[in-house]
């Protein structure tokens, strides 16, 4: 039986909602975070499907280098960066500087 893609996405969407202004994470912590460790991509899969939810600060979810690699799903290719630099988040070369600074881990900071 196929795991129910929309439940996961809804997982995904709400860990999302609760990255800081200023901070970003990235695809595999999220996975890790909701107990999928691996399911880096489904999460990318999820990310690409949010676009639409103004709601769903998307901008916020990079790969695990820093890298802005969703910025192809934005309306346009430097609308990613641009969300970013406006909340004070750096980035040079499609790449976030100072990551380890801005990094987000929801395991550690959702932690009960």
């Amino acid at each position: 039986m196929a795991k129910d893609h929309s439940n996961f996405f809804n997982d995904v969407y709400e860990v999302v909602r609760l990255i800081p202004r200023g901070r970003v994470t990235s695809y595999g912590a999220i996975a890790n975070y909701l107990g999928t460790k691996g399911s880096a991509r489904m999460v990318g899969w999820a990310m690409n499907a949010a676009h639409g939810l103004s709601d769903v600060p998307a901008h916020r979810v990079v790969n695990r280098t820093g890298i802005l690699t969703g910025k192809h799903h934005f309306e346009t290719p430097s609308l990613m960066q641009e969300r970013l630099e406006a909340e004070g988040v750096e980035v040079i070369g499609d790449k976030i500087q100072q990551f380890d600074r801005v990094f987000w881990d929801p395991s550690a900071e959702l932690s009960l």
